[in-house]
């Protein structure tokens, strides 16, 4: 374990930290020493919690629906019985629609919003209180959907800008509280996700259109999860502790690049 960003003696929650942006996460911050409570309504999440355990981390599961206020007090109870910490929560469950605001019902944009954003505010209300006695680390995962204008996006840049605002109450409000509160906007990262929504959206053209969603970012390509989660693990370890009420683009120069 490196002595740089480490998180020895750390307690952390990672929501959808089971695939994707999430799974990297959870490993990583495992690797660097903490220990690493994954939660998640896919039971798949046990295979991210033995493959951290496979390499002697820590690592627990708890499934649960993040947009059910008490199915999150019933874990946060949980950790704190045993733990009697929690000292870093990364927000990254979250689900994504394509539609325009004529093409996106209303059970669309409630269901997006209960996970989106009821399910961060679930987290971040259960949480702060236990940070409050020793400080902490909240990192929520944003888009460059609430950034720029992307079609089809109507509901999923909603709940992303909503993202952002709740970002920045909470480092206002809870700093005196040595609370941090950062959030990381990605773009296209190529996650089993992308994968599924193709195969869903575009059948028999996967290849193509995962081309031409690569060459829209002007790198030229998707991010990676574990490029992510590098930024993930410096904001959340105390070599960042100088750094609150930010957003840290992770776009391949997305946002500033695509004139």
């Amino acid at each position: 374990m490196s002595t740089i960003f480490s998180l020895k003696g750390k307690i952390s929650i990672i929501t959808g930290g089971g695939s994707g942006i999430g799974k990297a996460i959870s490993i990583l911050f495992a690797k660097q020493g903490s220990e690493v409570h994954l939660l998640d309504l896919d039971d798949n999440t046990s295979i991210a919690t033995e493959e951290i355990n496979a390499f002697q981390g820590k690592a627990f599961f708890h499934k649960c629906n993040v947009a059910q206020q008490g199915e999150i007090r019933t874990v946060v109870d949980s950790i704190i019985a045993t733990a009697n910490k929690i000292d870093i929560l990364v927000n990254n469950a979250g689900i994504a629609h394509v539609g325009t605001i004529e093409t996106t019902s209303e059970e669309d944009l409630v269901r997006l919003f209960n996970v989106n954003v009821k399910g961060m505010y679930n987290c971040m209300h259960e949480v702060i209180p236990v940070m409050k006695n020793t400080g902490g680390v909240i990192l929520n995962l944003a888009s460059v959907a609430a950034l720029v204008g992307i079609p089809d996006r109507f509901a999923y840049s909603m709940t992303k800008g909503a993202v952002l605002g709740m970002t920045l109450s909470v480092a206002k409000d809870y700093i005196a509280h040595n609370i941090r509160c950062n959030s990381i906007s990605p773009a296209r990262v190529h996650t089993p996700f992308v994968d599924g929504f193709l195969k869903k959206n575009f059948p028999g053209k996967e290849k193509e259109m995962f081309e031409k969603l690569s060459k829209t970012q002007p790198i030229g390509r998707m991010g990676t999860p574990e490029e992510v989660a590098h930024l993930a693990l410096y904001l959340c370890s105390d070599e960042a502790a100088f750094i609150s009420g930010c957003d840290y683009p992770v776009d391949g120069g997305f946002v500033k690049l695509n004139n």
